[in-house]
């Protein structure tokens, strides 16, 4: 059993899907508390619920035990189900027929990955969570903000 030095809450928000959407992170260690949150003009909710555990694994400074916190089912099972996985090995193809999508963000979790020890877990969204309320918060509130920046990767296709 992981018992992590670091915990990471994490949310994403799509107002649309695809539209503008945000993310939000609260990153917990050693007694601290940090808010990251961000939004893109136009993107998926999935892509804004892996982004968001990218940069709250993105900010910290050395390599770590983390339990990472979503209410996402589609990062959380990729990850511990071992999709993710799976399609990679498989040149990012689901199956025979379908691309896997996401895979820009899927290899930076991955390599983030291979730099600490995470473990994702799921929450149920929208349940008295406090953490994972805030990440909602955060992640539409950054929705909402005026001059979001391209998501270049969702937008070239």
């Amino acid at each position: 059993m992981l018992t992590p030095n670091v915990v990471i809450y994490t949310d994403g928000a799509c107002l649309g899907n695809p539209g503008r959407g945000g993310y939000g992170v609260i990153v917990e260690t050693g007694g601290k508390h940090q808010e990251i949150s961000g939004g893109f003009r136009l993107t998926t909710n999935n892509r804004m619920e892996i982004m968001a555990a990218i940069c709250g694994l993105e900010s910290l400074r050395e390599s770590s035990e983390v339990a990472i916190f979503s209410d996402s089912q589609y990062l959380v099972r990729a990850m511990t189900e071992g999709w993710v996985y799976k399609w990679r090995k498989q040149g990012w193809m689901r199956n025979s027929k379908d691309h896997a999508l996401n895979v820009d963000l899927w290899v930076r979790l991955l390599q983030l990955c291979q730099k600490h020890q995470v473990k994702f877990y799921w929450v149920r969204g929208h349940n008295n969570q406090a953490q994972n309320e805030r990440c909602d918060t955060l992640a539409n509130e950054s929705a909402k903000k005026e001059n979001l920046l391209p998501d270049a990767v969702y937008e070239s296709f």
